[in-house]
């Protein structure tokens, strides 16, 4: 989106510089729909990027990017990031949600990647600089069976990580990030759906397995997705206690959030939510009103690093730690925005990784490494990561079948089950 400016601040910025176009870009190197906002400038060469992805809704959110919410940033200083986030939080007046506030997450990021790079600076150290060497990662291991998820635990052990989520597949369609043990994830959803039941009987005898073959000095996770009422949640994690999980990630459903505080309070296992929130003002009250031991934030969900930072501060001073969201449905560019909070604040807890593929770091100059079981932020001016849109353009995106974990996840009487 280009065009003659549409909304100016009664004041003068301190220089020429202003945004001259604000666009979209999707690109699915490993199939899945990642988005891009590019935000371009006056001054030649000097351009943001911003990672807006919400994979299952990809084109709702370029709409709105190229569509609402570009307009309203045309013109403007690209140093008015508060003003111009605020701007567009508030332009639609009904706010909120993942398209929206993707949306504007792909713009506050390209801003404040402007922002380090004219300062000649790493965006970690525009937000006070480092208060860790490097950021220790945790990555997943999954199988179809017990055995097959501890050989994929060994592995990644092998390759420097000490942190593990541990996933296992059961009848049909298995827990979710794990083939089913019947005919491989997903499979028909009936008869033989997931079954909360064998789920529950299932789950602590992996973590004691794990415990026999793995040690007592691994730190462990497991991911529920939101499958379980509040007191099968309870249930869940008064079994794992023997097995001093690190966190439990998910345990309920975000319609069932208000009943968090009550779970956490029961729960001897430290408790993980918050990627599927679509709002600051819904993760600042899991912060505050006791709901979470780890922020499991998405940074791109909620409208960008400048709300995130201001959460982390708000965890720091309550005593929650961060365990921030980072699966594949997350650009490069997104994870170098997790990198800048976690190595700036001293709330952090964990940060989950993915391994991108060739095809990625084709399109994604600059794309974060895992070594070693850490990641460590550019110290390039602004993010560090680049994007070629000739090699993107390569890997054009295709609908994505988000009913692999919805339409097709069904319990055995044929009822569907939370994503």
């Amino acid at each position: 989106m280009t065009g003659l400016p549409e909304v100016l601040p009664p004041w003068e910025p301190r220089d020429s510089v202003r945004v001259t176009a604000v666009r979209a870009i999707v690109t699915a190197p490993e199939g899945t729909p990642l988005v891009v906002v590019r935000v371009d400038t006056s001054e030649p060469g000097l351009y943001g990027l911003g990672c807006a992805t919400f994979t299952q809704r990809f084109a709702a959110v370029t709409a709105a990017v190229d569509e609402h919410m570009g307009p309203l940033v045309i013109g403007r200083s690209p140093a008015d990031i508060e003003d111009i986030t605020r701007l567009i939080h508030y332009s639609a007046y009904w706010r909120n949600g993942p398209v929206l506030n993707n949306a504007l997450s792909g713009i506050d990021q390209a801003l404040w990647d402007i922002m380090g790079k004219r300062a000649g600076m790493p965006v970690h150290e525009l937000l006070g600089g480092r208060s860790r060497a490097g950021v220790e990662v945790y990555s997943h291991a999954a199988g179809a069976t017990v055995e097959e998820t501890l050989d994929g635990a060994e592995a990644l052990l092998d390759q420097g990580y000490r942190h593990v989520r541990l996933q296992v597949g059961g009848p049909g369609l298995g827990t979710y990030g794990a083939p089913g043990t019947r005919g491989g994830y997903p499979r028909s959803p009936h008869p033989d759906g997931w079954d909360v039941r064998q789920y529950l009987h299932d789950t602590p005898r992996l973590f004691a397995a794990a415990r026999e073959r793995l040690g007592g000095a691994v730190s462990l996770m497991h991911d529920v997705h939101s499958r379980l009422t509040p007191k099968q949640a309870i249930v869940l994690a008064r079994a794992l206690e023997p097995y001093a999980l690190s966190f439990l990630e998910d345990v309920i459903p975000p319609e069932h959030y208000d009943q968090l505080p009550a779970v956490r309070a029961a729960s001897p296992v430290p408790i993980a939510v918050g990627e599927q929130l679509g709002s600051v003002t819904d993760a600042a009250r899991l912060i505050k009103d006791g709901g979470v031991d780890l922020l499991r934030l998405h940074t791109s969900a909620v409208g960008g690093l400048t709300p995130t930072r201001k959460l982390v501060a708000l965890a720091e001073l309550l005593g929650v730690r961060t365990a921030f969201h980072s699966p594949g449905d997350i650009s490069p560019v997104g994870v170098a925005a997790n990198l800048a909070v976690d190595v700036s604040t001293p709330a952090f807890g964990y940060q989950e990784s993915h391994t991108y593929n060739d095809a990625t770091h084709e399109v994604f100059p600059g794309t974060p490494v895992v070594r070693d079981g850490h990641l460590h932020p550019s110290t390039e001016p602004g993010w560090g990561v680049d994007l070629d849109e000739a090699a993107a353009a390569k890997f054009p995106p295709t609908k994505f079948l988000h009913e692999r974990w919805s339409a097709r996840v069904r319990r055995p009487d044929g009822g569907l089950e939370a994503p």
